[in-house]
């Protein structure tokens, strides 16, 4: 197992990535760096540009939390944005003319991961993902819904679609690709604690940080990117509510219609982000014994994931990426084969 990271730089680490997954401490971290901030796609959206004047990075960044706010109007899976009208097209008629190209584009590679995982990573969840009250980004459910509800709608199976399981990633991937079109080589585009880093941080790669699952400021490893890399982590501590002692999280599994269990977070690392952010769902639904059987489909090498019992098993290709923070996560983490 590689070594744990410096103590010293891990108590840094611990401050500066707890909330965002991205490492901006240290002697000459805001060096030629520009941060810019906003709040898109129910959550905190972070742009740093590393390497370009500040007015330059600041109008990049600028345009792309303009594109994160119109890909979150069109993608909303109820309203008047494209993947609403859909939806409200389907509704009334299942036969309704396809959506626009754009649209169409993302859910034919929607669908494309759904057939590879088996269904495990499924689009048409919209109608569940309402009965059970996570559809809005600004409140969570009070309680479950009821037994026959969810029933109800296993037996039927409405079609809706929501993009959400990977939505983000794709923003993502679109953000970066609109930064290089402005000539910028290095920068972090940040998610909610998912993010794809190109380039460097001046003399070093970029540092990011996973999320513990159970300590919201605390951080259970660390890695660095090589040139251009995803890192995105599916929990079930993300958004997630308690009744009757149990708890309740958005993560759904289209097989039972209840939140998923046996894992608490997955964390993947990849070249694409969208890609990175379906997996990372698809493996939660997945559980503990068939991870490696769907990583494996999705073409995917770098993965961590932490079970119930707080148990950590990682692949091989992520073995020498990643440090642990205590010596103790890392004397518990085992290395599991893919297929």
């Amino acid at each position: 197992m590689r070594p744990t990271a410096p103590r010293a730089w891990l108590r840094m680490a611990a401050l500066c990535l707890a909330a965002l997954g991205l490492a901006g401490c240290g002697p000459g971290a805001q060096e030629s760096a520009t941060q810019h901030r906003f709040m898109a796609m129910g959550t905190l959206v972070d742009v740093t540009v590393y390497g370009v004047p500040a007015e330059d990075a600041e109008a990049a960044a600028r345009e792309v939390e303009q594109l994160f706010h119109a890909l979150h109007r069109a993608w909303q899976p109820q309203g008047d944005g494209a993947l609403g009208r859909f939806n409200a097209a389907l509704a009334s008629d299942p036969a309704a003319a396809p959506p626009d190209p754009d649209l169409g584009a993302l859910i034919a590679e929607a669908n494309r991961l759904a057939q590879a995982t088996g269904g495990l990573f499924d689009p048409t969840l919209g109608a569940l993902v309402q009965l059970w009250g996570f559809g809005s980004a600004e409140r969570l459910p009070a309680a479950p819904p009821p037994p026959e509800a969810v029933a109800a709608w296993l037996q039927q199976r409405p079609l809706q679609f929501d993009l959400g399981g990977f939505a983000k990633g794709v923003a993502v991937d679109r953000a970066i690709a609109l930064l290089r079109a402005r000539g910028i080589e290095h920068a972090i585009v940040n998610a909610g604690g998912d993010l794809r880093a190109i380039g460097r941080k001046g003399d070093r790669p970029w540092r990011i940080g996973i999320r513990a699952p159970r300590d919201p400021a605390g951080v259970l490893a660390a890695l660095e990117t090589a040139g251009d890399e995803a890192v995105f982590t599916s929990g079930d501590y993300e958004r997630w509510f308690e009744y009757d002692g149990r708890r309740y999280h958005h993560i759904l599994d289209p097989r039972s219609g209840y939140p998923t269990t046996g894992l608490v977070s997955v964390t993947v690392l990849h070249s694409n982000a969208g890609l990175a952010d379906a997996a990372a769902t698809a493996l939660m639904v997945a559980g503990p014994e068939a991870w490696p059987t769907v990583a494996a489909a999705l073409g995917i090498e770098a993965v961590m994931v932490v079970d119930a019992d707080g148990g950590i098993q990682l692949t091989q290709a992520m073995q020498p990426r990643i440090w642990f923070t205590d010596e103790a996560y890392g004397a518990q983490a085992r290395v599991r084969s893919l297929p």
